[in-house]
């Protein structure tokens, strides 16, 4: 999911960079790993862990010249 799509979920539309707020300062307590952004870049400074941890998952992922394309394996 986008932060977006987290921030509308929890009822708060509009509130994306508050999710991303949220996630930071959890200490790893939130599944941080699973949002990306809108653009589908993964979290600056920490896109080895989040790649790791997605594809541990089963997410496969691409990257492009400015963002990265996941796909569910078997989707």
């Amino acid at each position: 999911m986008t932060y977006g799509e987290v921030a509308a979920e929890a009822g708060f539309p509009g509130a994306a960079r508050a999710v991303g707020n949220v996630l930071a300062g959890s200490g790893g307590g939130l599944p941080w790993w699973r949002v990306v952004t809108v653009a589908g870049r993964l979290v600056p400074g920490h896109e080895r862990e989040q790649a790791r941890r997605l594809r541990a998952e089963g997410v496969s992922l691409r990257t492009g010249p400015s963002r990265v394309v996941m796909h569910r394996r078997g989707a």
